[in-house]
């Protein structure tokens, strides 16, 4: 059985729907509530757990039981005396589980086969094993012939798609390899959710059981290969939730053609082993090494009466023209037990083919609301989401121009410290202009008084005065020289100041730029808020579920049992009105038939032919003659009844 099976109590079972519900209003769209609990859990607790108490009488003896599902096991405390019934009513009002129809309490009898619990008769009176507490198993009994059109509550769905899931990873039901890859991914988005960005979890399966071992050894694949393959589907799958990916996984899986079909050991007059296949649309007949491709098929419509005596079973046919029907199983037990699985799907059947019941109609209407409530939360969803995304990128936005200003602020305060330093270096020029200036001011003194005091010696002689002249000449020239100089370092100094008055107003108006800046940065405050999400989930009005009451109109005794099937005069177009339905909807595939063809083409280098089974063999050459599973049974059921039951004869 698939998934952890949960060891708890009927109250760790309460306790644990409760954390899931949780898990479901804070918005987690792989977390998934299994049983729609309510307040009538509380009322009927007592009679749960068998605790009913009494005054001045004697406390009834209780048996224990433990009913496991396909992802949970419960235990409860009937009344000794219960019926099937009354045990299989109270399971169902505990999981809160309204399509009953589909589903039975199986059980393992004293000798070992697989048995159903039947509703009518108490449950110690049954064939159970004496071992307590007494185990069962909450398995689909009949299936559909449209999932997608019956299956209406999400429990019945999800445990549905977890028993043909287990059925077809333990190879109970053939699925070729490409087709295994596309479920496989539908198995995870149920999981898993979208995958986002990030692909496929590396070594998901070897943690997990995706692929049939039987796929897996055909083909000359690493495992990393079969990965990227699911990958490719499973990007395929953004946007679906987990019923959407469930529903889509009984959708392609209804269309195996070993699907829904219960299979038995038979013979007919001649001795032949043959297989006989129960299924939602009739009896098929299969030879004894090909439960794929049926050889005759007798639906529901064309059968009036199915009886059995010992060993021989027999079908009386609608036309009155055609003989009996009659093959041999191996036992009176598969006897009863090829009886019950006849009538559950004859009676779903002709149910099919009336109009829905008050029940099933309250039940669509409610599944259709319920569905659009949670379209609407994951588009608000999705709308919050993109608004998340959207505020995350103006935050990073606003942080790279908070990164730039930051930039721009350290390029002006390394400028700002360039030109200080610059002002510094021609102040500092300056200062030693202005000192140069005074040496030479002094110079030009000391050189007015030497002409001075060689002009009083002039009335020294003529030679003197000549050479006085002289000097007094190049005194004057020196002089001018010096005067000059000191013009040019004067007129050089004033320069520099202005230089440097220049440079302290530039040091001037980028302080102001800088502090301008500053202060615009400052009285620019960017504040965002985000509201965080939440999705609240409200739970629905508490109400005790009526107990379903299902009549069998069938008398069975130990050696002799019958059951009368009416046949509906317009059941030829009714069986049209679906066929045109299935037609359209394999219309509607054909671009997934499409892809499957090409993965079907390109792993096909890599198929290890020893490891091929006969029912791969068979499978492609079914596909090579363009057949499949309703093409079949169309093939299968042409000619005359009265010439199908001779052909069954002569197999």
């Amino acid at each position: 059985m698939s998934g952890t099976v949960l060891q708890c109590t009927v109250g760790k079972v309460k306790s644990r729907l409760k954390e899931a519900s949780v898990q479901e209003r804070e918005g987690s769209c792989n977390t998934w509530m299994p049983y729609q609990y309510t307040k009538m859990f509380s009322s009927s607790r007592s009679h749960a757990l068998g605790s009913k108490i009494t005054f001045g009488k004697k406390k009834k003896k209780s048996l224990p039981v433990k009913v496991t599902t396909m992802d949970a096991e419960l235990e409860f405390n009937v009344e000794w005396g219960a019926t099937g019934r009354t045990l299989f009513d109270l399971v169902c009002r505990t999981i809160g589980l309204r399509e009953t129809w589909f589903f039975g309490l199986q059980y393992q009898d004293v000798k070992g086969y697989a048995s159903w619990l039947k509703m009518d008769r108490k449950v110690l009176d049954q064939d159970v094993p004496r071992d307590y507490p007494l185990s069962l198993l909450l398995l689909v009994k009949f299936y559909p012939e449209d999932v997608s059109e019956e299956l209406v509550q999400e429990i019945t769905q999800h445990l549905f798609f977890l028993q043909v899931k287990q059925a077809i990873l333990n190879m109970d039901i053939y699925c070729p390899s490409e087709v295994s890859v596309l479920l496989a991914s539908y198995a995870v988005q149920a999981k898993n959710g979208d995958a986002g960005e990030s692909s496929l979890p590396s070594g998901i399966l070897a943690n997990e059981e995706l692929l049939p071992k039987r796929v897996i050894k055909q083909y000359n694949m690493t495992t990393t290969m079969w990965e990227e393959r699911i990958n490719i589907w499973y990007q395929d799958h953004k946007g679906m939730s987990r019923d959407e990916a469930e529903m889509e996984y009984l959708k392609i899986a209804q269309d195996l053609e070993m699907y829904g079909v219960s299979y038995f050991s038979i013979t007919n007059n001649k001795g032949s082993e043959l297989f006989l296949g129960v299924g939602a649309l009739g009896l098929n007949i299969y030879d004894k090494e090909n439960k794929l491709t049926p050889k005759i098929s007798f639906p529901w419509s064309e059968i009036k009466n199915i009886s059995y005596d010992d060993k021989k079973f027999t079908i009386k046919i609608v036309d009155k023209s055609a003989p009996n029907f009659v093959f041999f199983s191996q036992n009176l037990k598969m006897n009863k037990l090829i009886l019950d699985l006849c009538i559950g799907n004859h009676d779903l059947y002709m149910r099919r083919r009336k109009p829905d019941s008050m029940e099933v109609q309250q039940m669509k209407a409610q599944s259709l609301e319920e569905k659009k409530r949670r379209h609407v939360e994951r588009e608000k969803l999705e709308r919050e989401k993109q608004l998340r995304l959207e505020i995350e990128r103006q935050k990073t936005e606003l942080e790279q121009r908070l990164l730039q200003y930051q930039d721009e602020i350290r390029l002006a305060q390394e400028a700002l410290q360039r030109s200080e330093e610059t002002a510094e270096l021609l102040s500092e020029k300056s200062h030693i202009a202005e000192e140069e200036r005074t040496l030479l001011q002094q110079k030009s003194s000391k050189s007015e008084e030497e002409v001075r005091r060689i002009k009083m010696q002039q009335v020294k002689t003529e030679e003197e005065k000549y050479l006085l002249e002289r000097k007094v000449r190049e005194a004057e020239m020196i002089a001018a020289r010096v005067v000059e100089e000191s013009e040019r370092r004067s007129y050089e100094a004033d320069r520099l100041k202005e230089d440097l008055y220049k440079a302290r107003i530039a040091e001037r108006q980028a302080k102001e730029k800088l502090m301008e800046f500053l202060a615009k940065q400052s009285s620019q405050s960017v504040t965002q808020s985000f509201n965080g999400i939440s999705s609240v989930y409200d739970g629905g009005d508490s109400r005790e579920l009526p107990e379903l009451h299902l009549n069998q109109s069938s008398a069975l005794t130990s050696q002799l049992a019958q059951y009368d099937l009416m046949a509906d005069t317009n059941m030829d177009q009714l069986n049209l009105q679906i066929e045109k339905e299935r037609v359209e909807y394999l219309q509607k595939s054909k671009h997934l038939q499409e892809q499957l063809k090409e993965m079907r083409t390109e792993i096909e280098v890599l198929k290890i032919g020893e490891n091929q089974t006969l029912y791969d063999h068979i499978h492609d050459e079914q596909v090579n003659l363009g057949e499949n599973k309703y093409s079949t049974f169309r093939k299968t059921k042409e000619g005359s009844t009265r010439s199908r039951v001779a052909f069954f004869e002569e197999l």
